[in-house]
């Protein structure tokens, strides 16, 4: 357990039952930010998604943590992708599920994966990227410490459609002056 009551760890294939069952609780919300969050979500998209993480953990491409309560329950997940060895930047990305929202676990969950990117990895920026109508995941960034670099223009592609993106940036020493 992490000093901020919440277990931040990689994900893992044994994961997928509860990534399914935390996914399915919260499809109606998720679905509007994430693509892979369909109506027909099911057990072996979760299985596939653990499987994938693994594997891209290994080849260094991507670093998917799953956030566990105490009792061990998936309240979401946060990760770093997008990752370029040469520029040491990354992506950084979170969701929580919507009974565990408002109480602080993607900020705290956040903080703990942008460590391990600055930490481990080396990395001297990170990116958070939303959709200009997604407070929540722009409230976050700002409480990491964030800075907002402005709307960028067909920056995303959702649903095979071009759309723009409000981009943050972390940097090294951002995350002790939040």
């Amino acid at each position: 357990m992490s000093p901020t009551g919440i277990l931040v760890r990689p994900l893992m294939p044994g994961d997928a039952a509860a990534l399914h069952a935390a996914v399915r609780a919260s499809i109606a919300s998720l679905s509007q930010w994430f693509p892979w969050a369909h109506a027909g979500y099911s057990l072996a998209d979760a299985e596939s998604r653990t499987a994938q993480c693994a594997a891209a953990r290994e080849r260094g491409e991507e670093h998917a943590f799953g956030i566990f309560a105490g009792d061990g329950e998936l309240l979401g997940c946060a990760g770093l992708n997008q990752i370029h060895a040469r520029q040491r930047s990354a992506n950084l990305g979170y969701w929580v599920g919507e009974a565990h929202r408002g109480k602080g676990v993607a900020t705290r969950a956040a903080t703990q994966a942008a460590a391990f990117g600055f930490g481990d990895l080396g990395l001297v920026r990170i990116e958070i990227v939303t959709l200009p109508d997604n407070a929540a995941s722009q409230r976050v960034a700002e409480k990491l410490g964030a800075m907002r670099e402005g709307v960028f223009r067909n920056r995303i592609v959702l649903a095979d459609r071009a759309r723009d993106a409000v981009v943050f940036s972390l940097v090294p020493g951002d995350l002790e002056r939040a």
